[in-house]
Parts: C-alpha cells; structure tokens; sequence
C-alpha cells in the first residue's frame, strides 16, 4: 500500500499526540498529591507518627510559617534551641538555606510563605505541590533527606491553677506557646511526624514562654541529646 506524504505527517503527528498524553498521564500518576484525612489537628502534646533518630542525618530547617499572634522571633529561638549541646544532625538552618539559593536564583524555592494552612485544618499523611517542589529542589543542592517545617506557632490554651497548687506554679490564665511543626521526607514527602510542643505557661510579654516552647520542640526531636565527651587534656611532663 501506497502511504502519501500528508497521510505519513498525520501519523506522525497523532502519533506525538499520543507520547505527550501518556506522558501527562505518566507524570500526573507519579508526582505525589496531598493526601488528607478528615481527623483534625492535634493538641499541644499531642503528635502523629514518630520522630526517627536523626543522628547524623541532613535536615532542612524553615523558618516558622505563621505566627499567630506570640511575641518575639519564634525562628531565631527554635534556630537557638535547635543548636544546644549535644550531637545531633546537621541542621540545615534558615541562614545557611538563604545563601544556597543565593548561588542558585533561579532555583525557586521560597523559604516562607508557604501554603500551611491545611496542616491547621487536616491530617497530613503527604504533602503535595507546591510546597513537596520546594523540598526536592532544596534536596537537590543540599542532599539533605528530611525537612523540618515549622507550621506556625501560637498562644496556647491559658492555665487554670487548681486550689492548692505549688508556690512555684504558674498563675491563673497564664498561657504557654506552642510551636506546630511536622517533619518530612524530602524524596516522597511523606509526613512522618506532626506534633504540638508547648512550654511553660507565662504572661503574655514573659520572653521564657517563647524560648521554653523552643526547647521543648527541639527536645522532642533529638532526645535526649547525646552529649559530647568532655577533651581530656595530657598531663604536661
């Protein structure tokens, strides 16, 4: 059988059609969605999943998404807690991430702002677009495999002193803060912990309240902290 030229072009072109659609199909079948469950979000002390020792292992660290409405710079006082004695992972602070997408401006990856807000109203099992790009863009350059993504922090619920309380408890309506924070799996982003970390309850323009809940959340994700041996010093002949 005799094909003509415009037969053959059409084959062709139908025959491009059908690549691009299977590998729209392809791409929309591997890239990972969010994935929700109806159960809200959980209470200070409160948490899903499991923190995996983190010893030695490259984690990204954001900065705190949202701040709903507690004094102070909740990214410098996790960064501070988060840096304590002790071994733990490399974190990758907020810092050090700005000047690797400096080398890098058109790897558009924004570090804050992200869209959060479902991690507030839902459970997260895995993360989607756009926030899952950042990550892997950020792993690229960095190899890190987990990411750290303080959700916001916030005022918790104010304490009610019961009679008898101990002189050193806190006062009536004092109210801790609470740090929202979920650790990620870069490659799938896949959440493997979600949890709430309060510290001591305090008024409201007590600076500790902010730092407590910072040492808190960095308690929950390195505990306890291996602690360095001490340099011993040969005695000098």
């Amino acid at each position: 059988m005799i094909v003509s030229p415009s037969n053959a072009a059409s084959a062709r072109r139908a025959g491009v059609r059908r690549s691009l659609l299977g590998l729209a199909l392809l791409a929309a079948a591997t890239a990972p969605s969010w994935g929700c469950a109806g159960a809200p979000a959980p209470a200070a002390g409160q948490a899903r999943g499991s923190v995996p020792s983190l010893l030695g292992r490259s984690v990204i660290v954001f900065p705190v998404q949202r701040n709903m409405g507690v004094r102070g710079d909740a990214t410098a006082e996790m960064v501070f807690a988060l840096e304590g004695p002790g071994e733990g992972p490399d974190w990758l602070l907020p810092a050090e991430l700005e000047r690797v997408l400096a080398q890098s401006p058109g790897l558009d990856a924004p570090l804050e702002n992200l869209p959060v807000d479902v991690f507030l109203q839902a459970q997260v099992n895995r993360i989607g677009d756009p926030i899952y790009g950042v990550l892997r863009r950020i792993g690229a350059v960095t190899d890190a495999d987990l990411a750290l993504l303080p959700v916001a922090v916030r005022p918790g619920t104010p304490v009610a002193t019961e009679p008898g309380a101990e002189p050193d408890a806190p006062e009536e309506g004092a109210v801790p803060v609470e740090y929202v924070a979920t650790l990620i799996e870069v490659r799938t982003g896949r959440v493997l912990w979600f949890g709430v970390e309060a510290g001591a309850a305090g008024a409201a323009d007590d600076p500790g309240r902010l730092a407590s809940a910072a040492e808190a959340l960095a308690r929950r994700l390195v505990p306890p902290r291996t602690m360095r041996a001490p340099l011993r010093l040969e005695p000098t002949r």
